[in-house]
């Protein structure tokens, strides 16, 4: 009479069969806990050089532009090239239809009442930021204040085409030799 098999040599995974699929399957949590891990590190460190959740200690200030430009909140806010602060919003004046920026100020910096807060871009393929120049003023700019002289973005592709397709008053070309040649010197 035949023996009787085992219920895991009957099902044709043997023992050697199991500890394959266990291998396997501590390669895939092995695997994932890895790439958890590194997720886990590239938003620590994301937040760490962009604020993130953290709440940043300073006091609000505000600033209206013509034109804001690209500027976005997260935008840094610098005086002569040092980050001093963050640009918090970026929203429209109903009343005045211009932009207005909410600031936050780091609180050891203070900055004088008369000072000029401009956008200005990074590089020339865009990233803007807030350069603050200060002014001479005695007092000091106080929390939930506004920014009394404001310069807006530059259109540098507007710039740029005025330089190439210069434009006359009358909006015509511009006159000069090559537009009338029989005013050219030289000719009967």
């Amino acid at each position: 009479m035949a023996s009787p098999r085992s219920a895991t040599q009957q099902s044709g995974v043997g023992s050697s069969g199991a500890s394959a699929i266990d291998r396997s399957r501590w390669t895939e949590i092995w695997v994932g806990a890895a790439v958890l891990a590194a997720a886990a590190l590239f938003l620590a460190y994301a937040l760490a050089h962009t604020g993130g959740l953290m709440a940043q200690a300073g006091y609000p200030l505000t600033a209206q532009f013509g034109d804001a430009g690209a500027l976005a909140p997260g935008a840094d806010v610098r005086v002569a090239g040092v980050k001093v602060g963050t640009v918090t919003g970026v929203t429209l004046d109903p009343k005045t239809y211009q932009a207005k920026a909410a600031i936050l100020i780091d609180n050891t910096i203070q900055l004088p009442a008369d000072s000029t807060v401009k956008i200005t871009q990074d590089s020339l393929l865009g990233g803007e930021h807030l350069a603050v120049e200060p002014g001479g003023s005695l007092q000091n700019l106080k929390p939930g204040q506004a920014f009394q002289n404001t310069q807006g973005a530059v259109d540098l592709f507007g710039l740029i085409g005025q330089v190439l397709r210069p434009q006359t008053p009358g909006g015509s070309a511009p006159a000069g030799p090559a537009a009338n040649p029989a005013t050219t010197p030289g000719t009967p």
